[in-house]
């Protein structure tokens, strides 16, 4: 049963009907006995279950392998840089579990990005009323900052940074999406501003608007 028989054969053999076709499944299976029953002996072993083989070259060293026959691994050694900026736009509820000690100190961070966990947050960080009424945010989106994930918990920690608004609405969405990606969207500084012109309303002068490519 663990064996894998590939039969071919053409127009010429269907010509001799189902009989022909028993044979030579018959006689393959003859053989690959025999093939396996040599190696186990060879090997010291039995039990040896022979399946179909690989297109492959028949190398005993794999270094001797074209690459294109070789997968190969790697394993991490070393962060180097963290780049996510473990912010992430979700959405908060209560835990499942209201008799356990958890559920009187965090609640569920469930982000709108499935490729980061979800999170545990402190009910400090939560609005005060969420308790209470959980399901008047059920569609308010927050900002939550992962600070750790320990390696025995399938959830990580964080804290709620700030309620964006309702989902759906595009201040929300658009500010949760530059938090996400470390976009520093805030007002820009005195220092920058003083480098504009003053005297307003501003146009660009004859000469300079010459130099320029007009892609207005």
């Amino acid at each position: 049963p663990d064996v894998i028989i590939e039969a071919q054969f053409d127009d010429n053999d269907a010509e001799h009907g189902q009989d022909h076709l028993q044979d030579v499944l018959t006689d393959d299976i003859k053989k690959l006995s025999l093939d396996t029953g040599e190696k186990g002996k060879a090997a010291g072993v039995t039990g040896v279950h022979r399946t179909k083989q690989d297109d492959g070259p028949k190398v005993n060293d794999p270094r001797l392998l074209p690459d294109e026959f070789l997968q190969r691994t790697a394993k991490v050694v070393y962060i180097l840089e963290k780049k996510h900026s473990r912010a992430a736009t979700g959405f908060i509820k209560l835990l499942a579990d209201r008799n356990s000690e958890l559920f009187k100190r965090c609640a569920m961070f469930s982000p709108v990005d499935h490729r980061v966990p979800r999170v545990y947050v402190p009910l400090a960080d939560c609005p005060p009323d969420f308790v209470t009424k959980p399901e008047a945010y059920s569609q308010m989106l927050f900002i939550c900052r992962i600070v750790d994930w320990k390696e025995d918990s399938n959830f990580a920690s964080g804290q709620l940074c700030k309620s964006l608004g309702q989902a759906g609405e595009i201040e929300p969405e658009s500010e949760g999406i530059l938090t996400e990606y470390g976009v520093d969207f805030s007002d820009f500084s005195p220092e920058v501003l003083e480098c504009l012109p003053q005297n307003l309303p501003w146009a660009i002068s004859p000469g300079e608007l010459a130099k320029r490519r007009d892609l207005r």
